[in-house]
């Protein structure tokens, strides 16, 4: 979260079969409310002639099949010699990609509807980020208690549509920003105390924020780790070198966030914004100062989260960011006003931090770093769930990286982090059958990863345009 603050076309009808009995037992039983928006479900399926892109950073394959028997992918390769069981539902899929479903780490369940509030959609955004061809997230901070650890539940229940949640707990936050949904730290005891409660809640992961102390975040950490939780961070009173030593897994907003480069900062003390985007313009990229703290981060296995998509609608001379149609119309005729007064800024910093900080994420890549994805869809709005998912993609191939090491980056590093690369993140046999059908080729041209057909989640396929007419022009409300 910051403080400042296509999907879709219906699958052809050649490709479309009825509803099947569900699949193997450990899928649960998919209710009313979600069947609706599915349009296959078979224990036994077929995707047949169709381009893989499997996730590892592999050249794509044409004319493959894919056999998925209750979930799982069972059999993939040449289409020539993959025997396809009897009784099959065989989609033909001449002409379009596959790719794993998206795995990103840094979304919301909320959006910001005033200045310093965020509203609660959970249930627009689940099934937008699904429609937009995300299967797993990690919420990257909860401003809603209880509701998300709820929708998480009835997700995995088959009550509602969405992807696979590691749901984050409330924001772990020390004193100075004064969000009025964030709770205050009072120590390190209330650090840990925090941590315990929500886990035992059913948290699964943890994001420190702005304004905690050294103290707080090794309590947190601490307490977070003995439970087998990942804790990430949104810093700024707390350096990134400062946060690798004290052992943080990940550090959110590539390095827009970092203020290890602001000249005498204060221990524990958030300098100001100007003071930190002043040190990241100064700062050589290719230097020694940005070197050392890549390659520190690197040795540490500290990841590193790309949220390319919120910085986006601070910087002045960028295209409006898709998928407004589905916002409340207020909400829209919000952002848009606000998107035209950035359009006239003429000294915005993000004019050169913008491209700048692009180039750190590379080279953090480049240099051996876990680089995962996320979009963040705060800030001053704009940034709407699916929909900035690709857009992210399109981001980082604008940033230097191949469409392929894009897809890397939103897919297989995402569930290697989450500790869930032995089951999603890749096609592959024995691994579970989370995949995006495409009409066309992204790994080659990127923006077709707006052409999202078909997203399967555990084998069963779900129609993104339908997901999406069920919110157009309501998100925002619930």
């Amino acid at each position: 979260m910051l403080t400042f603050r296509w999907i879709g076309r219906r699958m052809a009808a050649s490709v479309l079969v009825p509803l099947a009995l569900a699949g193997a037992q450990s899928r649960p039983t998919l209710a009313p409310a979600v069947r609706q928006y599915v349009t296959t479900d078979s224990p036994l399926i077929a995707l047949t002639h169709v381009r893989v892109i499997d996730g590892t950073g592999a050249a794509a394959r044409a004319d493959q099949t894919l056999v998925i028997r209750n979930g799982r992918i069972t059999s993939s390769g040449d289409a020539s010699n993959v025997r396809i069981p009897d009784g099959a539902v065989m989609l033909d899929l001449s002409g379009k990609s596959v790719i794993p479903g998206l795995v990103m780490v840094h979304e919301h369940l909320y959006y910001p509807t005033g200045p310093g509030v965020y509203g609660n959609l959970t249930e627009s955004f689940s099934r937008l980020y699904l429609a937009g061809g995300v299967t797993s997230m990690r919420t990257g901070g909860n401003m809603n208690g209880y509701g998300e650890l709820a929708l998480k539940g009835s997700i995995d229940r088959g009550e509602k549509p969405g992807p696979w949640i590691d749901a984050t707990a409330p924001y772990l936050e020390g004193v100075g920003l004064g969000l009025g949904q964030v709770h205050v730290l009072s120590d390190a005891a209330d650090a840990r105390r925090m941590v315990a409660f929500w886990n035992d809640a059913g948290a699964t992961s943890l994001k420190a924020y702005m304004h905690i102390t050294r103290e707080e975040l090794a309590a947190a950490l601490d307490e977070g780790h003995k439970r087998g939780m990942k804790l990430t961070g949104h810093l700024c009173s707390i350096t990134y070198r400062e946060a690798a030593v004290l052992g943080i897994d990940n550090l959110e907003h590539g390095f827009f966030a970092s203020t290890d480069f602001v000249p005498d900062k204060t221990r524990d003390v958030c300098p100001s914004g100007a003071a930190t985007q002043a040190s990241l313009l100064a700062l050589d990229v290719g230097g020694r100062a940005a070197t050392s703290l890549i390659d520190e981060l690197v040795r540490r296995h500290v990841a590193v989260t790309s949220t390319q998509t919120v910085f986006e609608t601070f910087t002045p001379g960028r295209p409006m960011p898709p998928g407004l149609d589905v916002l409340e119309p207020q909400l829209r005729a919000q952002f848009e006003q606000r998107y035209a007064a950035i359009a006239t800024s003429t000294n915005s910093a993000y004019t050169a931090l913008f491209p700048k900080m692009q180039r750190m994420e590379v080279a953090f890549l480049r240099a051996g770093g876990l680089l995962i994805a996320g979009t963040d869809p705060t800030g001053g709005g704009g940034v709407i769930a699916g929909y900035s998912d690709q857009r992210e993609l399109e981001l980082l191939v604008e940033s230097g990286l191949s469409p392929l090491e894009a897809i890397t980056v939103c897919t297989l590093n995402g569930a290697r982090y989450l500790g869930r690369a032995d089951r999603v993140g890749s096609i592959a046999e024995g691994k579970q059958a989370d995949l995006v059908v495409i009409d066309g080729d992204p790994s080659t041209r990127i923006q077709d990863i707006r052409k999202v057909m078909t997203v399967f989640k555990d084998g069963v396929g779900f129609d993104p345009a339908k997901l999406i007419a069920s919110v157009k022009g309501k998100a925002g409300l619930f």
